[in-house]
């Protein structure tokens, strides 16, 4: 560990940390979209006069909650693969 200049250390921190970002960053609004869709099924299930706007919130909902996953896939792939904290740290 002694042998790695700090430039390394950097970039292998980077790599884990943006392993674990992507894996909780789509796991928990993976989760929340599940949840989302139980309700509004449970909903059409009680009263299918309301299906349509149900499932049109659904829709919208489902798709609010993906961007979240959207943008935690940018961030770690401009981590990984455009990594601005070896420049502002290190220089170049």
């Amino acid at each position: 560990m002694e042998n790695l200049s700090p430039e390394h250390i950097v970039t292998i921190v980077t790599i884990i940390v943006a392993g674990a970002a992507i894996v909780i960053g789509t796991m928990i609004p993976t989760w929340v979209e599940g949840q989302s869709a139980v309700k509004a099924i449970e909903g059409m299930a009680r009263q299918p006069d309301a299906a349509p706007q149900l499932r049109t919130a659904m829709l919208i909902a489902l798709a609010l909650l993906e961007t979240a996953s959207i943008y935690v896939l940018l961030v770690v792939l401009v981590l990984l693969f455009a990594n601005p904290l070896v420049t502002r740290f290190f220089g170049g």
